[in-house]
């Protein structure tokens, strides 16, 4: 049946008292696959906080990592992929001047060779504080990202304290720069965010932080979740409907299970951000296509976020960080390949923002966007979060060398190839 007379026959059965979007191509309820099916997911990360007494401190660090070891074995066992082990230490750097963060290279240093042994990714959380600005801070952060593997950090831009911060935005947006400066393809930037409004616990990175006692938080790659609650669907409360009941069932066995590992290592359980993060084979602009029946960027692709990050927000289970929909345009290959396509722009992505829970992330720009315009898209996510408090960042993309329109090409697993978009 084409697409035509589906939406016919819709009318004749009155479809007007359906939402717009149903008229869309929703085909039936989604069905879950049940228990025999696995948990349909994966774990993106287990992140564990721990506080460091100095840079130079390996006790936190070995003991976080003996943890994650074991709750990988575990939580595995009974069934679920882990991609990825990580680390949040407090942000110990954070308004230290420019020498002090200058002495501490060679510890970063070294704590990136202990966990690029192990496998494990760390994120040292935000250095400036709200409202810092030193004009050494670009430099310094591109030669930490140059010369480390596996170590993230942020700048804040934005605090329930104090609003957006213009002088955050200005230092995060000639990081951004000087990076993309120093690295290949400007890749380094995938270990840098703005953040504003991020709470500690998130167990994202770049922007995951740590504060108080020994914890642990997860993070996920669900869309294929969110396809199948989506498959069958006939109107958009149908939808919603399904992918609660089946988000809520799927995370409450994962909830109850890593409850248990935190209690045996007597540490704090942050909850899991029910995020959908995607990957190149678990897209999220696929999901929402399935959603809406249209491509990704056309009218009501809006209302579909919306309506993905409402059930977020109501999930019957302990959540944390951002805990809202990611449009992430070079880990997704839908998303990459309609930005190629040219059906959505950056200011698209601000708007979708509005609804969704993590703002500018990962977004192929020119490699020549001077500081102060990435300083620009910096401020509107900022104001966006502190209006609509939420947390929000921004992880922008430079490429060196390419132009609007033309095509960049990673050799990276997690990056997918898209044409670069216009910094408007």
């Amino acid at each position: 049946m084409s697409d035509l007379s589906r939406r016919d026959m819709l009318a004749m059965l009155g479809a007007a008292a359906l939402t717009p979007l149903a008229r869309y191509g929703w085909r039936g309820p989604a069905r879950d696959p049940g228990p025999g099916a696995g948990p349909g997911f994966r774990i993106r990360t287990i992140t564990a906080g721990t506080t460091l007494r100095s840079p130079a401190d390996t006790e936190g660090p070995e003991a976080a990592l003996a943890f994650l070891k074991g709750a990988k074995r575990v939580i595995a066992d009974a069934g679920y992929e882990v991609q990825t082990l990580r680390i949040a230490t407090q942000p110990f750097l954070e308004g230290a001047g420019s020498r002090a963060r200058a002495d501490a290279l060679p510890a970063l240093h070294a704590l990136d060779r202990a966990v690029v042994a192990e496998n494990v990714l760390l994120s040292i959380g935000p250095v400036l504080a709200p409202d810092d600005y030193d004009a050494e801070f670009a430099a310094w952060a591109a030669e930490l990202i140059r010369t480390t593997r596996n170590v993230s950090f942020s700048a804040r831009v934005a605090s329930p304290e104090r609003g957006a911060s213009p002088r955050g935005v200005t230092a995060a947006g000639e990081a951004m720069a000087a990076i993309a400066r120093a690295t290949a393809l400007g890749i380094g930037n995938f270990r840098f965010a703005a953040a504003a409004n991020v709470p500690a616990g998130t167990p994202f990175f770049p922007v995951a932080y740590h504060r108080g006692s020994d914890a642990v938080a997860i993070g996920l790659e669900s869309p294929p979740l969110l396809s199948a609650a989506f498959a069958g669907a006939n109107t958009l409360a149908e939808a919603k409907q399904s992918l609660t009941q089946l988000l809520e069932s799927r995370l409450g066995s994962l909830e109850r299970f890593v409850r248990q590992v935190a209690r045996r290592d007597e540490r704090t359980y942050l909850g899991i951000d029910v995020s959908p993060a995607p990957g190149k084979d678990a897209s999220i602009g696929a999901a929402i296509e399935t959603l809406t029946g249209v491509p990704f960027g056309d009218y009501s692709t809006l209302a579909g976020c919306a309506a993905i990050t409402d059930v977020l927000k109501s999930l019957r289970v302990k959540t944390c960080g951002y805990s809202g929909l990611m449009l992430p345009v070079l880990e997704d290959p839908v998303l990459a390949r309609r930005a190629s396509e040219g059906r959505y722009s950056v200011r698209d992505l601000l708007l979708y923002s509005t609804v969704c829970g993590t703002g500018l992330d990962v977004v192929p720009l020119p490699g020549d966007t001077p500081a102060d315009r990435l300083a620009a898209l910096i401020a509107d996510v900022a104001a966006l979060s502190t209006k609509l408090r939420k947390p929000l960042s921004a992880r922008l993309f430079p490429v060196p060398g390419k132009s609007v329109g033309e095509r960049a090409h990673f050799d990276d697993p997690y990056l997918t190839d898209c044409v670069v978009m216009k910094a408007e």
